[in-house]
């Protein structure tokens, strides 16, 4: 940790670089322009003083807990905090009675904060939904998981969802940029910030884990002279890094590289690596749910087609630690680790939708071709819409060779079937039906 005592009681020789750097409003705030951005969707509701009950959704170090700060004090309201970490229903409720005395006439309700709303169990979330109802509190529920799982029903209803994005390396760079002139102790020293290429690398599009590892490679280069030029190299930052790797894995970033280590091992067909992750998530104290939808996430992106039973089994496996529980439910994850990654893998389907995609914001909103549209009603059938459509099962093998794309893009060919015997098959079956449309006759490798 830098030494920041001589610079005064406000900057305190145990405040990481990332609490210094906290924006003090909206406009600072980096990142998040599709939320906080002119004219975005919060930004609208946060300006207008028609703030919902919301809950931020997404990775660390992406801004949740700044981002619900600004907005309490951008609209003048009382703000308290809980994590679901260290807080039970007593100090909910306790919170609440709190609020409600700060609820005078026609002033704005409080915003109450829960970090980690994931981790609170089903009767805590019970105990917010009355004040949430009553208006007492305006909720602001921040989560790394998907809260569709995580949060209870009566409660995720009664919040609107924001969706916060890894920082792009565009913003990341803008972090270092300020960190290193508007820093209170950073900006007196001599740093010139020459390669960012390991930080951005070990970021993650987390701000917290950048302000860590800038943080610790300056403090190394400053251990022995303070006065002279500091540059900064990505040999340096990861020197710095593994040198540090204890310090630099606190606040559960650990969490995210063992799951990446463990998605990365059944990737690569290993499932002695697998098991062994697994085991390391296991005897951390992981939520076995987390690991079991992370391997249906996987068995869709990583095995897909190759074997579509990868699919069923992941999902089997969620359902069953679901029902099951600890301890018994390691058995079940070990099943499934091992037999994804003893699978055939293929990443066509994820590439597929990753080509469309692209393909739409190139493109834009092109038109449905008339045989392919709905004609409800008379009008709409007398203009055309419906007009031409084959009906498959009327034809041969219950295939017709029609036109199902945009006449802009007709012939694009989004999904390349993998080199697995599955997807071999279909190759062939593809190009014999679509000769002339798509280009399927490429080698079997």
């Amino acid at each position: 940790m830098l030494n920041l005592s001589k610079f005064g009681p406000m900057i305190t020789a145990n405040q990481p670089l990332a609490e210094r750097m906290r924006p003090s409003n909206l406009d600072e705030f980096v990142g998040q322009t599709h939320l906080v951005g002119p004219g975005a969707v919060l930004r609208k509701a946060i300006d207008t003083g028609n703030l919902p009950s919301l809950i931020l959704w997404g990775p660390p170090g992406t801004g949740k807990t700044t981002l619900a700060q600004l907005i309490a004090s951008k609209l003048d309201r009382p703000f308290f905090k809980l994590s679901a970490v260290h807080s039970g229903v007593k100090d909910v409720r306790e919170t609440i009675e709190k609020a409600k005395k700060q609820q005078f006439f026609s002033r704005p309700n409080p915003v109450l904060f829960i970090d980690e709303i994931h981790r609170f169990s089903k009767s805590q979330q019970d105990s917010l939904l009355g004040a949430v109802e009553q208006g007492i509190i305006t909720l602001t529920g921040a989560t790394t998981e998907n809260p569709s799982f995580e949060v209870i029903a009566p409660l995720l209803s009664r919040c609107q969802v924001y969706i916060l994005k890894p920082l792009s390396e565009e913003d990341l760079l803008k972090l270092i940029e300020r960190a290193v002139r508007k820093d209170p102790y950073i900006s007196r020293l001599k740093v010139d910030v020459r390669e960012t290429e390991a930080l951005l690398r070990v970021s993650g599009g987390d701000a917290r884990k950048l302000y860590n590892a800038l943080e610790l490679v300056i403090a190394s280069l400053t251990e022995k002279d303070e006065s002279s030029e500091i540059i900064v190299t990505n040999e340096k930052v990861l020197s710095s890094i593994q040198k540090n790797l204890a310090l630099y894995d606190k606040g559960g970033e650990q969490h995210y590289d063992i799951i990446s280590a463990f998605i990365k091992s059944i990737r690569g067909s290993d499932p002695n690596a697998a098991v062994y992750w697994l085991a390391r998530m296991t005897e951390g104290g992981e939520d076995p749910l987390f690991i079991a939808r992370r391997m249906v996430i996987l068995a869709g992106e990583v095995i897909g087609i190759a074997n579509a039973n990868a699919l069923l089994m992941a999902q089997t496996c969620f359902e069953a630690v679901n029902v099951i529980g600890w301890p018994e439910a390691r058995i079940i994850l070990s099943e499934a680790a091992i037999y994804l990654a003893t699978s055939p893998k293929s990443n066509s389907s994820y590439m597929a939708i990753e080509e469309a995609i692209s393909k739409v914001k190139e493109t834009g909103d092109l038109p449905v071709p008339l045989h392919l549209r709905n004609a409800p009603t008379k009008l709409m059938k007398n203009i055309g819409y419906g007009n031409g459509y084959k009906y498959a099962h009327d034809y041969e093998g219950n295939f017709v060779k029609d036109d199902f794309l945009p006449e802009k893009i007709r012939g694009c060919s989004f999904y390349e079937p993998g080199s697995n015997q599955r997807e071999i098959e279909i190759r062939k079956k593809l190009s014999e039906m679509w000769k002339g449309i798509y280009n399927y006759d490429k080698p079997e490798s």
